[in-house]
C-alpha cells in the first residue's frame, strides 16, 4: 500500500521556489492545492505540480521549521531522476534564483555564468560605481 511521504527542505521563500520549479521545467499551481497519490488518496498543499503519470509533487508550509516541505507519494514517483536528485537540483535552482535576485537588488549584473561538468554553477557578477 502506498502513502504520502514528507521530506524536509531548506526552501523558505515562495517566489524563488516557484521560479526554481519553472527553471526545471515544472508548472506549479499556487494556492491551496490537492496532491494526488495512490488509489485516489489526496493531501492538501500550498503549491503542487500536477503530474500526468505517477503521484503529484506538492509543497506545504511547515510552521515549525519555517520552510516548505515536499509532499508526494514516493511509491508513485515517476520522474526521470530519483527524489533526492530532484531535491538537489531544485535546491540548486532555488539558491541560484535567490543569489541572482539579491545581487540585482544591490545593483550587480551577471557578467558570466558557467555550468560546470560536476553540475555546479559559477557566477561572476559586476557593478559599476560612479
Amino acid at each position: 500500500m502506498s502513502h504520502f511521504s514528507t521530506v524536509k527542505t531548506q526552501l523558505k521563500k515562495k517566489e524563488p521556489l516557484v521560479q526554481a520549479l519553472h527553471n526545471l521545467g515544472y508548472v506549479p499551481q499556487e494556492g491551496e492545492q490537492i496532491v494526488r497519490g495512490y488509489r485516489g488518496q489526496t493531501v492538501k498543499a500550498e503549491m503542487a505540480v500536477q503530474m500526468p503519470e505517477g503521484g503529484d509533487i506538492g509543497f506545504r508550509w511547515n510552521e515549525n521549521s519555517k520552510a516548505y516541505e515536499l509532499v508526494t507519494d514516493l511509491d508513485l514517483w515517476k520522474q526521470s531522476i530519483p527524489v533526492d536528485r530532484f531535491l538537489s537540483k531544485l535546491t540548486q535552482q532555488y539558491a541560484l534564483t535567490t543569489v541572482l535576485s539579491a545581487t540585482a537588488e544591490e545593483g550587480f549584473e551577471v557578467s558570466e555564468k558557467k555550468n560546470n561538468i560536476d553540475g555546479s554553477i559559477e557566477l561572476v557578477v559586476t557593478r559599476w560605481d560612479s
